[in-house]
């Protein structure tokens, strides 16, 4: 016994003295940020150690054939993860979960979101597909650091196909879920494909207070992202544009509303069906991630299901409307 131990304790001492491995940096260049990776759904986050992180999704679709869906379309393995504390220089924190990590999901890492709790932990918030039932769900993992790792918050989803009405999208519009705290520190978390869903989550992160509501927006189809600035609510999401998704916003003085839709923000991304909005504050400006298809890699061009994440610079009106966004391939650098 008392060789095991000694045994124990050196293979910690040598795991503590070992050489970590470092991190790999890359300088932003313009639009896309990422240029090694197919990347989807941005969702920004600052965090209370002042950096800024960005989480995305893997996509993995190198095949040319029609589809939208699985191998031959969106092909999303696993969720990644960025961060800056400049805009410039950006580190690659790699893989930060897979749909696997939860017990009850079989695949398909859909749009995220890191947020920091009133606890100092961080919750991850995931669209993905449950086995039993078969579905589209949403599921909340935690941890100790904005990076992760992530694991499972509660052992089961968190939302499921049979508790929100399909509405004329089926059985696939529980997604793409967006959580912000409000100023009185009460959780709302929104999401949904063809409705837009919202509910008040309990304060510890990974429970539903109340009942599931549905907010009316104008030319919706998913992806919305609410935030609080300045007493005024925003919801910036994806709209359908012609043929193709465009960003649209709407205001309101109550998250519960009535909203007010005030149009287009920002036209189609290039060379992609999709388009997935994402805002954050951060260091005295405000900026607009989302993401395009114009990244060629290992020798596949643009496709639907090779998208990559960009951000272009966001400025607000005197009254709190948004001034329209541009996409550009320079972005900030520019």
């Amino acid at each position: 016994m008392r060789r095991l131990f000694v045994l124990a304790a050196a293979l910690s001492v040598f795991a503590a003295c070992a050489p970590k491995v470092a991190q790999k940096t890359f300088t932003y260049e313009g639009n896309p940020i990422v240029r090694d990776n197919y990347t989807a759904d941005p969702a920004p986050m600052v965090a209370s150690d002042g950096r800024m992180y960005v989480f995305c999704g893997h996509d993995e679709c190198f095949e040319d054939r029609p589809g939208y869906e699985g191998k031959y379309g969106f092909n999303i393995t696993e969720w990644l993860c960025y961060s800056t504390e400049d805009m410039k220089t950006w580190t690659d924190h790699g893989v930060v979960m897979k749909p696997t990590d939860f017990t009850w999901a079989v695949g398909e890492a859909w749009a995220s979101q890191a947020v920091e709790g009133p606890d100092g932990r961080y919750y991850f918030y995931v669209s993905t597909q449950s086995g039993n039932p078969d579905c589209k769900a949403i599921g909340v993992a935690v941890a100790d650091n904005p990076a992760g790792p992530y694991a499972d918050a509660l052992g089961h989803a968190l939302v499921l196909d049979d508790m929100t009405d399909n509405g004329p999208r089926g059985w696939w519009n529980d997604i793409d879920p967006s959580v912000m705290i409000d100023d009185d520190g009460t959780p709302w978390m929104s999401w949904g494909n063809g409705t837009c869903f919202l509910v008040k989550l309990k304060k510890n992160m990974i429970e539903l207070d109340g009942e599931i509501i549905v907010l009316p927006m104008e030319n919706y189809v998913e992806g919305p992202w609410i935030y609080k600035r300045n007493g005024h609510y925003y919801n910036v999401y994806a709209s359908m544009g012609q043929g193709r998704e465009t960003i649209s916003y709407a205001m309101a003085e109550n998250i519960e509303g009535p909203w007010t839709c005030m149009g287009e923000l920002s036209g189609m991304a290039e060379d992609s069906f999709t388009i997935h909005p994402g805002v954050i504050d951060y260091k005295g400006k405000s900026y607009l991630f989302y993401h395009n298809s114009t990244l060629s890699l290992d020798g596949y061009g643009p496709a639907t299901g090779r998208r990559s994440i960009c951000v272009d610079e966001m400025q607000y009106n005197d009254d709190g409307t948004i001034r329209p966004v541009i996409q550009t391939r320079t972005g900030i650098a520019q």
